[in-house]
């Protein structure tokens, strides 16, 4: 008895392992899912900060957030218009606020019960995108077990799980974006796709079963198509840019409707899921309609018009199809006359939709095809074409790169091997080569990429499988027991091909260890002070100057888009002038309205701004933006005599990568080119001869005579903050001249000693004393002329006082100064210098620094945090040598804060007399040295006390007039 139970216990054992095997693919499904999500979430800790605020992993998370705490207060509704961008328009965001949002919202409501606190939105916020990549490897196991069998599935989906590039990056913790929406959606409707093409082939709908209403005959392939044409749309919900994924549809439908008939094979069929399917997603993506336009990136009219051309193309090729037969005439001239129909029908869109013609050719240039990308996307580092295509996709993928080609292959050669050839391969291979296309046209596109990839190498590893004779999808007892050892040895080489190089030990960095290497963005973090800053300390939008109209412009107001698009924006409400990439930062961090954002909307105004050459320049560009006129290329007396509008931009944030590298970018967008910003100029550096750049034209810029000067000269601005973190900006020269900034995280004094970001006695002796410092712990002797700025600054616009005065006796070409002495709230000291013309003993100086801090936001104005130390020192005085003036007349006087804001006139009187003192507008240092570059001779302490004058080099470079 005991051993008829032993045997027995033995038997169900055996059993149980079978009946484990047989579902192995489900659970190699389940552990990639566990992985995948495990490995991207790893490092979110990093994002829980201890005050509560959020901490993102890029810029357009932000924005997200922005659109997500949005529809949590209007659940289940997105945002319709956006006031709190795009100053003085506002803007329509469609591909912020989509499904993508309303699934994060509509989980946090799950597990908030219905009113989710602030706390689990963020919490679920972060963990939504990595578990939306690993639920990528649900319809991905289906794509490659379609291609390849159950064997197939497994590898798809363990290659997806295991790659470390692009994908694996931007479907981490923090990165709240919609990249996670995208490529999840996409898979499934590519999946849902290839399940209605297959079911269509096996039902084989024709038009005269319409003609009969035969229902039940066209029920089942109906039903899959209509759930195709719903994936489709919800793709398309998830980012409305996705009809890439029509358009590469369109292209299938194309080709293949064109195959089956040369081969004599009914159109009918596919054309049927064609006809259903994109009919439910013309459908579907008109109900979202929200901006009548031709815009990719909105819910326009675009996308419905889209899917409806293919759905009608499909009809019109299968139509064709019949008509050719009832003809006779040569099959093999069908695909002759389709292209040149296609080449007539793009024609006639050129001319009866010539906006949706446009849209079409400039985004298949610029996204799909690697011909002619524009401005606004070379300005962008992810929208940029890969350096070595080939190499970044060894990089992202390892062998699987080459080997997803073979697949293809041998998917497309299989009717040679007599192997049934079904349409959704067709379907496969068209969406494969789309997507390396799109991957070497844009950098970002390689999270797109690696679904192909992995699904390609199913067909391989299946082939392999079969050329072998291992049948994997048979029953797993019969499997085991009769693979011989070359099977083994061939089913091995593949497994160390494919995911060798992409795991331990080989790859230089696994998906579990890419994990670790995320973070909050670093420009998110250096700009939170100053937005937080700007948020308690300047006026609400819509209270400047105490106008009262804040309650006109709530942050979670509900604003409908006006019919041209351009808000009426209250009065005293402003706009904050930056860079387009802090844009989102600006708004969700400040909670305040910059011009620029992300969208790249008003790119080429803010450029035009910030690369003016004058204040008069910038002041004209500035009235211009309000009266709503191009800015671009316009003579500065045209712009002038436009009337401004009453928005008004009131601050500028600059901080030290617009000054360093991001100053090329900018030029870009306005005009002129980088190149110009620099000239011939020959100068010696440890002497070695080196061409330098020569760049007056580069500091007369608006952003240059703000940021590096401190508005010093200008009339209508003024610092009133500055981070307390710093980094050297410097012209440098290592083949070739530009603008360059390190924070001061990357830099080391002399000695090898970290250098400190912020500002204290450390930094005041490197800003004082130091002209090169050491990068990362090499040297950087190439530095022409250095500054040590805040990372980032903020200046307000005021009108600024007008400081008059006369003077009896005033020598000839005399020249009015007026100097004060400022101190940040870090403790650094600065001088604002003005200077004027005395004509006729008279003079006037407009200056915008007050010496008294009398208003507030209370008021509607700023709460500067940039002080006078004393009041204003002025002179009339003549150049002397030496660099110096005589001084001839002297006096003091105050400067209220209501005479800087409201343009206020004070009187000034000076007395007889003086002395010769240094020219108030030449560069020195806060030592009063003229300012140098110190050449590293090694011997340097590095604490700026007891360094000897031979330690260092001295080149004066001539001051600059100001």
């Amino acid at each position: 008895m005991g051993g008829d139970a032993d045997r027995t216990d033995g038997r169900s054992v055996r059993a149980g392992i079978v009946d484990v095997l047989e579902e192995y693919p489900l659970i190699v499904v389940a552990l990639a899912m566990g992985f995948m999500f495990r490995s991207r979430a790893r490092s979110y800790e990093r994002f829980l900060t201890n005050d509560g605020e959020p901490a993102l992993a890029g810029i357009d998370p932000w924005y997200h957030w922005r659109t997500v705490q949005w529809t949590a207060e209007h659940y289940p509704h997105t945002m319709p218009f956006e006031v709190w961008t795009g100053f003085p328009t506002g803007r329509y965001v469609g591909q912020f606020g989509t499904l993508f949002d309303q699934i994060i919202v509509t989980v946090a409501m799950v597990a908030g019960l219905g009113d989710p606190s602030t706390e689990t939105l963020y919490l679920v916020s972060l963990l939504i995108v990595p578990a939306m990549a690993a639920l990528t490897a649900v319809p991905i196991y289906f794509v490659g077990r379609r291609l390849g069998g159950r064997l197939g599935g497994v590898v798809s989906v363990l290659l997806l799980a295991l790659f470390s590039g692009e994908f694996f990056r931007r479907t981490t913790a923090g990165q709240l974006d919609h990249t996670a929406g995208e490529v999840l959606f996409m898979a499934v409707a590519v999946l849902a796709l290839m399940v209605a093409l297959g079911v269509a082939e096996r039902h084989k709908p024709v038009y005269e079963q319409l003609l009969d209403r035969d229902w039940r005959g066209l029920r089942t392939p109906t039903l899959y198509a209509v759930a195709a044409g719903i994936a489709l749309t919800c793709y398309i919900w998830v980012w409305p840019s996705g009809i890439v994924l029509i358009g590469i549809v369109g292209v299938f439908f194309g080709i293949h409707l064109v195959v089956d008939y040369v081969r004599g094979v009914s159109p009918d069929h596919v054309a049927f899921v064609g006809v259903v399917a994109l009919g439910t997603a013309a459908v579907g993506t008109l109900a979202l309609l929200e901006e009548p336009g031709t815009s990719i990136t909105s819910f326009g009219y675009l996308q419905p018009i889209t899917a409806a051309l293919v759905a009608a193309g499909s009809v019109f090729l299968a139509a064709l199809a019949r008509g050719w037969d009832r003809r006779g005439i040569d099959r093999r001239l069908y695909p002759v006359a389709v292209a040149g129909l296609a080449a007539a029908g793009l024609a006639a869109l050129a001319v009866v939709l010539p906006d949706v013609y446009e849209t079409l050719v400039s985004n298949l240039t610029s996204r799909l095809l690697p011909i002619d990308p524009s401005t606004g996307t070379l300005t962008i580092s992810e929208a940029q074409p890969p350096e070595n295509f080939r190499q970044r996709s060894v990089e992202e993928f390892g062998t699987a790169f080459y080997t997803m080609f073979a697949g293809l292959a041998l998917l497309l050669a299989r009717p040679l091997t007599g192997r049934p050839y079904r349409a959704e391969y067709t379907l496969v291979i068209v969406w494969a080569a789309f997507l390396t296309s799109m991957a070497m046209t844009q950098v970002r596109f390689f999270y797109y990429f690696a679904l192909p990839v992995a699904a390609g190498n199913a067909v391989l590893v299946a082939d392999v499988a079969r050329l072998v004779r291992v049948e994997f999808d048979a029953d797993p007892r019969e499997t085991l027991s009769s693979i011989e050892t070359y099977q083994a040895i061939a089913v091995v080489l593949v497994v160390v091909l494919l995911f060798a190089p992409i795991a331990l030990p080989l790859a230089d960095t696994t998906a579990w260890e890419a994990g670790d290497h995320t973070g909050p963005h670093s420009d998110a973090m250096v700009w939170d002070g100053a937005n937080e800053w700007l948020q308690g300390n300047s006026p609400e939008p819509g209270n400047y100057g105490g106008a009262g109209n804040a309650d006109e412009l709530e942050y979670y107001g509900v604003y409908d888009r006006p019919a041209d698009g351009d808000f009426d924006y209250p009065e005293g409400a402003y706009g904050v002038m930056s860079w387009w990439d802090y844009g989102h930062l600006i708004t969700v961090q400040g909670e305040r309205i910059p011009h620029a954002n992300p969208f790249q909307q008003n790119a080429r105004s803010a450029a035009a701004f910030l690369t003016a050459q004058s204040e008069r320049r910038g002041e004209a560009v500035l009235d211009g933006i309000s009266a709503g006129e191009p800015v671009v290329d316009r003579p500065t007396e045209e712009l002038e005599s436009v009337e401004a509008g009453d928005e008004e931009m009131r601050y500028v944030m600059i901080d030290d990568e617009m000054a360093g590298g991001k100053f090329g970018p900018i030029t870009r967008w306005a005009g002129p080119s980088y190149g110009s910003y620099f000239g011939q100029g020959e100068y010696t550096v440890d002497g070695e001869e080196r061409l330098l750049a020569a760049p007056d034209d580069y500091y007369d810029t608006m952003l240059a005579s703000l940021y590096l000067d401190d508005a010093s000269g200008l009339e209508g601005y003024r610092l009133v903050y500055e981070n307390n973190d710093y980094a050297v900006w410097s012209t440098a020269y290592e083949g070739s001249t530009y603008f360059d900034s390190e924070r001061f995280d990357n830099l080391r004094l002399m000695d090898g000693t970290p250098l400190s970001g912020e500002w204290n006695a450390q930094t005041r002796s490197f800003y004082d004393r130091y002209a090169t410092a050491r990068v990362a712990g090499e040297p950087t002797n190439f530095g022409i002329e250095s500054h040590v700025v805040s990372s980032v600054k903020t200046f307000e616009r005021v009108e600024g006082a007008t400081l008059t005065g006369s003077v009896d006796d005033a020598p000839a070409n005399a020249t009015a100064y007026a100097t004060v002495e400022l101190e940040t709230g870090p403790g650094r000291n600065f001088t604002y210098t003005q200077q004027a013309e005395v004509e006729n003993g008279s003079f006037e100086l407009t200056v915008p620094y007050a010496t008294t801090d009398e208003l507030g936001t209370e008021d509607g104005y700023t709460n500067s945090n940039v002080e006078a130390t004393g009041d204003y020192e002025v002179f009339v005085g003549t150049a002397g040598e030496n660099g110096s003036v005589e001084q001839a007349y002297v006096g003091e006087t105050a400067v209220p804060e209501t005479a800087v804001v409201e343009g206020e006139g004070i009187d000034v009187e000076l007395e007889a007399g003086g002395e010769t003192v240094p020219d108030p507008t030449a560069e020195t240092t806060a030592d009063g040295e003229p300012v140098g570059v110190s050449v590293d001779d090694g011997n340097e302490s590095g604490d700026g006390e007891n360094d000897s004058a031979d330690d260092t080099a001295d080149l004066r470079l001539p001051a600059r007039a100001r």
